[in-house]
């Protein structure tokens, strides 16, 4: 037997049994202590643990190590009927997903099995408490992994909730290599029903290696498709994504927005949806019909099944103002049925909703355990522009510089070998201050061409203290310091600016960067050192050097040359 074809079956059993045998311990109660888990009589519950604890200084110490096998690999997939070149992991797009409970170890053990590419991935949103070089950011964390080579990643969950895993090397996570996170835990709304992840993409028939010549030029590509959960219909091609709802049950559902370049506005006729969390935060439940989304960001809903029967339209709409054209803009759709033999069309009628590329508002988005923000010890101010170089390539810059970083030599790589001067072009805030409140204002004025921006922060939950479209920050600009969203990405308003504020508890390196794909490669970046001297106890300089040795040793074999930011 080969060895990539081992590889394949013993990752698809291993995979399976364990996302089998965690789903089978959610659909129970979590006993241990005194606080029993149920998700329909006490949901705020969790052992010994509950809703009120505050996560950034406690988690339970449940000694379970959950450990997982993934391949990335090439692939052919008509997903939406056409076929195309796609990366898979676990030869399936999205890859399997990951399921822990709140205070569990995870292990994954990745193996490039592509044939040139190197990879690696990052645990979105996941804070990578004393963790930083498992947090898989090439030319950040680690250098990529050379193809035939593998990486382990260790780390703890330290929240609870629901985000995603995606390769953050080149472009690569938008051909395919992507998929789900779920963390047991409690919640702050009760439900009957947990329908998992589900993913909104927008998706296009070039893989994106042969899109970025026109997006390096600064025209975004214009996507084919969107996909719910994977999937959609093009033509007479492909199917629709379609989930069955229990009439009087109420349903849970995990949203995430894993487009390159679409913000997407999300509904179910006919169904109202109570949102519990933003990212990995719960939050006091609040109703709406329809939910804004940004480019890596999580919601979690609950929908009750409040109709008799029928067949009804789940819909994700780009919202246009900040969004890619896409040819199929008002038919990325999938079906709720209440009867699961049912093979109607719904004929159902959308919500009204404004393209606006907004952020749901911040008074909805209220932590439910409260926290206060303090005045900062540090304040940084950063102005988004752009750039053309010589080369005719559209560079993005944040006060003027375009983020590069050497991927042969990560900037974490750098630290640990005592590199103190680190390049203008590696765009690094240096942060040495314990236990200190640093504010980021970043401001996105006519310079910035009046696009929105989803902005994401590694290693942190940073605290939203203002977001505002079409006006300019001041020393007059009112923040809001009283348990303020927290999140780990928020919109940076078109002609506006976005004021977010973490406290320097997680040392590390950390990146900040546009969560828009191509922007991200263009440079939309910069590089937060935080706690310098305290990093090296954290690290396996081994494994660091080890990985690096190999790529280095691939690209200088292959002939290849970074052509974009790194990140």
């Amino acid at each position: 037997m080969r060895p990539t074809m081992f590889w394949s079956i013993l990752t698809t059993l291993i995979a399976t049994s364990l996302v089998s045998a965690s789903s089978l311990h959610r659909r129970h109660c979590h006993t241990i202590g005194k606080c029993n888990f149920h998700p329909s009589k006490s949901p705020k519950c969790w052992g010994d643990h509950s809703l009120s604890t505050n996560w950034y200084d406690e988690v339970p110490d449940t000694g379970v190590t959950r450990e997982y096998w993934l391949q990335i690999q090439n692939g052919t997939a008509a997903i939406d009927g056409v076929e195309r070149i796609v990366l898979t992991v676990n030869g399936s797009v999205p890859g399997p997903t990951i399921i822990a409970d709140w205070g569990d170890t995870i292990i994954v053990h990745v193996h490039n099995a592509l044939d040139n590419n190197g990879t690696s991935i990052h645990w979105h949103g996941l804070r990578q408490n004393g963790t930083t070089q498992h947090d898989g950011v090439a030319s950040v964390t680690q250098c990529p992994v050379a193809p035939k080579e593998s990486i382990t990643y260790t780390f703890r969950v330290e929240q609870y909730g629901h985000s995603w895993y995606h390769s953050h090397f080149a472009l690569q996570a938008w051909n395919g290599v992507f998929g789900g996170i779920l963390i047991n835990g409690p919640c702050s709304a009760p439900y009957d029903e947990d329908k998992g992840v589900l993913f909104l993409h927008d998706w296009f028939h070039n893989t994106t290696d042969a899109l970025w010549s026109t997006a390096s030029a600064g025209f975004p590509p214009i996507a084919q498709n969107g996909l719910i959960n994977g999937t959609n219909i093009y033509g007479n091609g492909g199917k629709r994504f379609e989930t069955t709802f229990t009439a009087g049950k109420r349903h849970r559902i995990r949203l995430v927005n894993g487009a390159i370049d679409t913000h997407f506005k999300f509904m179910i006729d006919n169904h109202k949806m109570k949102v519990i969390a933003a990212d990995l935060v719960p939050i006091k439940p609040y109703v709406t019909d329809v939910l804004s989304i940004g480019i890596g960001q999580r919601y979690d809903i609950i929908v009750e099944a409040d109709q008799s029967s029928g067949d009804f339209w789940l819909r994700a709409y780009p919202d246009m103002a900040c969004s890619a054209d896409n040819e199929m803009v008002d038919d990325i759709r999938g079906i709720v049925r209440y009867n699961p033999s049912s093979r109607q069309n719904p004929a159902t009628t959308a919500y009204p909703y404004t393209e606006d590329c907004l952020d749901e508002p911040m008074s909805k988005l209220v932590p439910y355990i409260p926290l206060d923000v303090d005045h900062p010890a540090k304040e940084k101010d950063f102005n988004v522009g752009f750039t053309v170089n010589t080369h005719g390539m559209f560079k993005w810059t944040l006060d003027g510089t375009d983020l590069l970083s050497d991927w042969g030599v990560p900037t974490l790589q750098q630290s640990l070998i005592d590199l103190s001067v680190f390049k203008t072009s590696s765009n690094v805030v240096e942060l040495n201050e314990k236990e200190a409140w640093v504010y980021f204002v970043i401001e996105n004025g006519l310079a910035a061409l009046g696009l929105t921006h989803p902005i994401h922060l590694h290693g942190h939950d940073f605290f939203v203290l203002a977001q505002e479209a079409n006006a300019n920050y001041t020393s007059a600009t009112p923040l809001q310091l009283n348990n303020p969203p927290r999140r780990d990405v928020a919109m940076l308003p078109a002609n506006g600016f976005l004021v977010i504020g973490f406290v320097t508890d997680n040392p590390g390196v950390w990146l900040m960067h546009c969560h828009i794909g191509w922007h991200a490669s263009q440079g939309f970046g910069l590089q937060v050192i935080e706690r310098e001297a305290e990093i090296p106890p954290l690290c396996d300089t081994s494994s660091l050097d080890s990985t690096c040795a190999k790529w280095q040793k691939y690209v200088a074999a292959k002939g290849i040359l970074q052509e974009d930011s790194g990140i």
